[in-house]
């Protein structure tokens, strides 16, 4: 075979392996995208249930009361290490 056939031969050889890889690259993000949206609507049907949609609530807010403790107790060593009064 010729210089011509080859190149030609090997360049459509790579086009088919990187169309292959694309698709499988296509494939997966539109099912995470369709895993995603599913998910999207299922939260929001949880939501609608009032005893969900608190305990939802109730978690955020606990979360956030443990952040802030957590911060506390951070500025409180910072003020003990610094030799300051509470």
């Amino acid at each position: 075979m010729s210089k011509v056939g080859t190149f030609f031969k090997d360049a459509f050889s790579d086009m088919k392996a990187h169309a292959h890889t694309q698709k499988q690259v296509s494939q997966a993000e539109y099912e995470a995208v369709k895993a995603e949206s599913r998910a999207r609507c299922q939260e929001a049907k949880a939501l609608g249930d009032p005893h969900r949609r608190q305990a939802a609530t109730q978690a955020q807010a606990d979360e956030r009361i443990a952040q802030a403790n957590a911060r506390i107790a951070q500025a409180n060593a910072r003020i003990d290490a610094a030799g300051g009064k509470k």
